[in-house]
């Protein structure tokens, strides 16, 4: 068995044994579970050897498992043990931005709610922390953005418009440019800004990387009632906007169609199986640039079926690859 599913389950029982207030019997979690009782035995045991306050008390001639209502009662903040559990979980989610304000501002928070917990507590907090691992690394230095962050969070409360120094990457050229900031994103480990550009006078996204020169205006803006970030980026398939829908069918060979059928790609996505084990993956997406470049990344298992100027593009860059290569 593995040892995600392991935790999982543990997780799961920590959970129900928190949210009722009678206890639970084994057979009630294995069924709850799915599981066999000796299995949920396992995972009391464990989770008792591991310093959670797990008891068995009878009532009725009925074994009931729970926590203890001494450790529910122990902090002066009001958070469950579930909960804690989850603040640690996310720190470790958030590990990858570290030296930013989401990172520094929860392990800030963290510090906090220790300096409550009596001792026999931060024993348990210990062995959360010890169960679960989350293995992110960064994809950047964020700690270098901190600045930029600081003064789009400030730009943001106060509607503020700022005044930035934009280098375009596929232009090649730098630009000044005054932006509303509607919404600070985050996607596939790089931030980016979502805002009115005055110089294109259109909504654009700008990634927080390639923004220089940073400062805030006097001038006031007001978010547009209709604006929804969502609602921008619901055809793209990674952060680019705009541009017409187009409908993009590919096949994906036997050997990558699990990894392809197991993940929620784009919200328009269609998966059909086909009988050598193949899949067709269909999707309708505004621009076709950032789809492009994700299906090369699965290299000769993803042959493009629709439309034919994005299998024109991607023979295009398979020729150049083989020249590189021939040289």
């Amino acid at each position: 068995m593995a040892r995600g599913d392991q935790l999982s389950r543990q997780w799961k029982i920590i959970s129900y044994l928190s949210a009722s207030r009678r206890g639970k019997q084994v057979s009630e979690l294995a069924h709850d579970l799915d599981c066999h009782p000796r299995t949920v035995y396992r995972d009391l045991e464990a989770l008792q050897q591991a310093g959670f306050p797990l008891i068995a008390e009878k009532f009725d001639n009925k074994s009931l498992w729970g926590i203890l209502d001494t450790f529910k009662n122990q902090t002066p903040i009001p958070l469950s043990i579930t909960e804690l559990m989850a603040l640690y979980f996310s720190r470790g989610m958030l590990g990858t931005l570290k030296g930013t304000v989401f990172h520094d501002s929860l392990e800030s928070f963290l510090q906090k709610v220790q300096a409550t917990l009596p001792d026999e507590s931060l024993g348990y907090i210990e062995e959360i922390e010890k169960a679960y691992l989350v293995s992110n690394r960064p994809l950047k230095e964020y700690g270098k953005f901190k600045e930029r962050l600081d003064i789009l969070n400030q730009a943001l409360i106060s509607k503020q418009f700022v005044s930035i120094d934009y280098f375009t990457m596929s232009k090649q050229e730098k630009t000044s440019r005054q932006v509303a900031p509607y919404r600070i994103l985050f996607v596939d480990g790089t931030f980016y800004l979502i805002g009115m550009c005055s110089l294109r006078n259109d909504i654009r996204i700008f990634a927080l990387d390639r923004i220089e020169n940073i400062s805030i205006m006097q001038q006031n803006y007001e978010v547009p009632d209709d604006f929804s970030a969502e609602e921008l980026l619901k055809t793209s398939f990674g952060v680019f906007v705009g541009g017409d829908a187009v409908h993009v069918k590919v096949r994906f060979l036997k050997d990558c169609a699990g990894y392809i059928s197991e993940k929620n790609w784009h919200p328009s996505q269609e998966i059909t199986e086909e009988e050598d084990g193949s899949i067709i993956f269909k999707a309708t997406v505004a621009g076709l640039d950032d789809v492009k470049f994700w299906i090369m990344k699965w290299g000769a298992s993803a042959i493009v079926l629709e439309p034919e100027s994005l299998k024109n593009e991607i023979l295009l860059e398979a020729e150049k690859i083989l020249k590189q290569y021939q040289k």
